[in-house]
């Protein structure tokens, strides 16, 4: 494999992709706790985020304040062309595993 993602990371990552130019620490928490029903951490989140980051999957800028957030500014992250090469990699890893188990197997 050329590309390294863990678990978590690659859960991360999915949902900077899925959130598209709206992805930032806390949707992404509350998408993990929603949708995985999987309880987390921000400072997880902000981890993955920032070693998906120095790796150059995602790539992040600061939006504009807000009234709601008392003026305080969002971090946002975008899946970058690398990012999307681990993401379709780590899925074709998958998707090969999961075609070599039987039917009879896991019906």
């Amino acid at each position: 494999m050329k590309y390294a993602l863990g678990e978590f990371e690659e859960i991360v990552l999915l949902l900077v992709a899925a959130q598209h130019d709206e992805a930032y620490g806390l949707s992404i928490t509350k998408a993990i706790e929603e949708k995985l029903e999987r309880s987390v951490t921000l400072s997880s989140v902000h981890t993955a985020l920032y070693r998906l980051e120095e790796k150059g999957y995602v790539q992040s800028q600061i939006g504009g304040s807000s009234t709601a957030r008392g003026g305080r500014r969002k971090r946002l992250f975008t899946i970058t062309a690398t990012g999307k090469s681990a993401l379709q990699e780590s899925r074709a890893s998958r998707n090969l595993l999961w075609d070599m188990i039987p039917n009879v197997v896991i019906e």
